[in-house]
């Protein structure tokens, strides 16, 4: 599982490379987000966060898709 020192920059970078990010839990304030081949099929790292400005960006989306 990845922690990252900036979570947002990861799932921007993520999303601008064509893959996808999907959120798998929220709990106790923290996101922990699968991410993605670009065909949407293989999950290839967890991101783990509770990084308030993750928590912003996400909002209510369940993925990059939303």
């Amino acid at each position: 599982m990845t922690v990252s020192p900036d979570p947002v920059d990861t799932l921007r970078r993520w999303s601008d490379s064509g893959a996808v990010w999907r959120v798998l839990s929220r709990r106790g304030g923290t996101l922990v987000i699968g991410l993605y081949r670009c065909d949407g099929g293989e999950e290839v790292d967890r991101l783990a966060s509770a990084d308030p400005q993750l928590i912003e960006f996400v909002g209510a989306r369940n993925s990059n898709e939303d």
